[in-house]
């Protein structure tokens, strides 16, 4: 499956990476690419699809940080 490139966002002295989600299979090639943008920290915004330990054996923190998606679709719909 192809799947979109990353795309990174500068904001001040932050740099944010915007990914697809991997699974096991393609963990890897997901890791690698993570080190080539120099990563130390993955926050997770989804269930997770891959087992966290490959890439924090990499020295990549991984941090869960869930989004309820329902709230935001009410607060959305508050503003129409």
């Amino acid at each position: 499956m192809n799947r979109p490139a990353p795309v990174e966002i500068s904001y001040e002295n932050m740099r944010f990476l915007i990914t697809h989600n991997p699974t096991n299979a393609t963990l890897n090639k997901f890791t690698e690419e993570l080190k080539k943008y120099g990563v130390t920290t993955l926050v997770r915004v989804c269930d997770a699809t891959y087992d966290k330990a490959p890439v924090e054996k990499e020295g990549i923190q991984v941090l869960l940080f869930l989004i309820d998606l329902s709230y935001l679709w009410r607060m959305a719909s508050d503003l129409h």
